[in-house]
């Protein structure tokens, strides 16, 4: 078992969940045995919390393999995979943790699984550090689907900081093999929309105010365009604890969606989280790539996996990325290349392409 065992080494580049999440899935896909060690030691408390350790546990059922070194705090893992056979798995952070993280480290799994899966989330569905659900359905979900499968998410309740009990189900089938995606024309903007939302003890007001101030942020940069920004109040019953945020996403003419978004916290103006929200998505659309800052990261593993030649025009390349190519390209031995594009000088442009690995579902 030992002589198998791919050697990953988590405390180098970004340091964080990140590497176990990328690491053990594609362990998980290729049926290959790997050792995470230094787990998490680039942030204020290594090792494994609570959501990390659900989302291994998740892939370990997922595929009837075998975990060691799971338990909260354990800065080394051993994740030994089986056949990945699919069904319905519950992973619950029993925290805030995110629920989309759950979702990135399972997908991959579920996807080279012998039939569907089920997978019942329970966690923070609003969380820091972490992609909101609303963003998964609006912007990862499309894109994440010209890779040629489907999921259903259906979001039963929403979760904030600090006790999470939010609930989200995802439903996919598996497929045979990935197709290659091509995200190489940005074209221009055609419309911007989002949601601003509260929930619990926060007013209507609050989400009026995020929504409000965004589209005034939008505005000094885009005067002609309509600009539908949702403010909401979650239903009572379908939320746990008390949460704002905002969700903006421009569509462009070529089925591209970029992204900005904000959490409220307690102490921080509305306005404050709208402008923010606002001036992330305008940064987005002004490095002129066809996906923002936070999906670029999460589509390296499917172009890994992918039978193919995938390519995807991107703003600065962020170091989660570097990090996502680094574990891929060790563990699927692809290769990825970034090439900076000088067509404008104020414009930091890059093309992501991947000769991806070609892989078969060898559970169909």
């Amino acid at each position: 078992m030992d002589r198998d065992c791919v050697e990953i080494d988590g405390g180098i580049m970004e340091g964080g969940g990140q590497i176990l999440r990328v690491a053990t899935a594609l362990g998980c896909v290729l049926g290959q045995p790997v050792r995470v060690r230094q787990i998490r030691a680039g942030r204020s408390q290594p090792g494994l919390r609570p959501q990390h350790l659900s989302g291994l546990e998740t892939i370990r059922d997922l595929c009837e393999g075998k975990l060691e070194g799971g338990e909260i705090g354990s800065t080394e893992i051993t994740l030994t995979p089986g056949k990945i056979k699919g069904g319905t798995h519950v992973a619950d952070t029993k925290t805030a943790g995110s629920v989309c993280l759950l979702m990135q480290v399972a997908m991959p799994c579920a996807l080279f699984a012998a039939s569907p899966t089920e997978l019942i989330l329970k966690g923070g569905t609003n969380a820091e550090m972490a992609p909101q659900i609303d963003y998964t359905v609006m912007v990862f979900k499309p894109i994440v689907e010209k890779f040629n499968f489907t999921f259903n998410c259906d979001i039963k309740k929403r979760g904030y900081y600090p006790q999470g009990g939010g609930e989200v189900v995802v439903q996919m089938s598996p497929v045979k093999e990935l197709s290659p995606i091509n995200l190489t024309e940005r074209g221009t903007v055609t419309k911007i929309y989002g949601r601003a939302f509260v929930a619990g003890a926060l007013p209507i007001k609050v989400a009026k105010d995020m929504s409000a101030a965004a589209v005034r942020c939008i505005r000094k940069e885009i005067r002609d365009l309509y600009i539908n920004i949702q403010p909401v109040r979650e239903p009572d019953d379908q939320a746990c604890g008390t949460g704002s945020g905002i969700v903006i996403v421009a569509e462009t003419s070529t089925g591209c969606l970029l992204a900005g978004s904000s959490l409220g916290k307690r102490g921080k103006n509305p306005d404050k989280v709208g402008i923010e929200a606002a001036e992330i998505l305008l940064k987005n659309l002004k490095h002129g790539g066809t996906v923002d800052d936070c999906l670029q990261d999460q589509l390296i593993i499917f172009m890994a996996l992918a039978k193919g030649v995938s390519r995807v025009l991107s703003g600065p390349i962020t170091l989660h990325t570097e990090t996502a190519i680094h574990f891929a390209q060790k563990l699927t031995k692809t290769k990825f290349t970034l090439e900076k594009l000088d067509n404008d000088p104020h414009k930091e442009t890059y093309m992501i392409e991947c000769q991806g690995m070609g892989m078969i579902n060898p559970n169909l």
